[in-house]
């Protein structure tokens, strides 16, 4: 929730009035403050709203941060007009370093989700290595991998079909591509279609089952997530490849 009120209409409202905002604080020290100073202080404005909101966000401040300048800070005064060649350069510096800035921090903010995002994604499958070696039963792996699909992929519901094939389902690939038949089904835009998709499961090369996905609609898990989902899978084959092994005698 609080993601979307930062990245949503608030981000853009804290674009247009913190850069206005800030400019009335200091306006009282206009005759003592240098131009220079008060640009710098726009700027952090800037790269706060970038930070905490989007790039568009981002960008939207380093104007208003350079045309309140140029209206409060650049004689003549409480007009958009610059007569002194050096505020001119100030304000064109203003605009393009808060550009700049904001498009920095967002990117920055960008690759930490993707980071956090990451390591959750290796969690998950570093978890289930652990339970696959300590599990007293492979179908206790099947069950946990179901669960970690579940919230992974967004899903209404998922059930395990041992050595089932019937029907001709939506199929999650190893690729993390979903084809429908031989046509591929565009999820990175719609998500996954709205019917059972199988994910199935192999172990030592041989099939043994598939998981049925119940997609929610309107979500739209991303590749690497459905990658991730693979390679779960791929797990609780493994571990159910070895019910499928005879017990070597001592």
């Amino acid at each position: 929730m609080l993601r979307f009120i930062t990245r949503g209409p608030f981000s853009l409202l804290a674009a247009v009035l913190a850069p206005v905002a800030l400019c009335a604080v200091l306006l009282p020290w206009r005759g003592s403050l240098a131009n220079t100073n008060v640009a710098l202080m726009l700027v952090v404005v800037v790269v706060a709203v970038a930070a905490l909101g989007h790039r568009g966000a981002g960008a939207l401040a380093a104007v208003g941060a350079a045309l309140w300048f140029d209206f409060f800070f650049t004689p003549p005064y409480e007009r958009f007009a610059i007569s002194k060649s050096a505020d001119i350069t100030t304000a064109v510096l203003l605009l393009c370093v808060g550009l700049a800035v904001s498009q920095l921090a967002a990117r920055a903010r960008r690759f930490r989700v993707i980071a956090i995002t990451d390591a959750g994604y290796l969690a998950r499958v570093h978890d289930t290595a652990v339970l696959s070696r300590s599990a007293n039963s492979a179908l206790t792996v099947v069950d946990h991998v179901g669960d970690e699909l579940i919230d992974l992929l967004q899903l209404r519901g998922c059930r395990f079909q041992y050595g089932s094939l019937i029907g001709h389902p939506p199929r999650l690939e190893h690729d993390g591509s979903i084809t429908i038949g031989r046509k591929q089904w565009d999820a990175d835009r719609v998500g996954l279609p709205d019917q059972d998709v199988e994910l199935r499961m192999f172990g030592n090369g041989k099939y043994i089952g598939r998981y049925m996905l119940d997609p929610t609609p309107g979500a739209v898990p991303s590749r690497q997530a459905r990658l991730v989902a693979v390679t779960l899978a791929n797990q609780a084959g493994a571990a159910m490849d070895t019910l499928r092994r005879p017990e070597k005698s001592v």
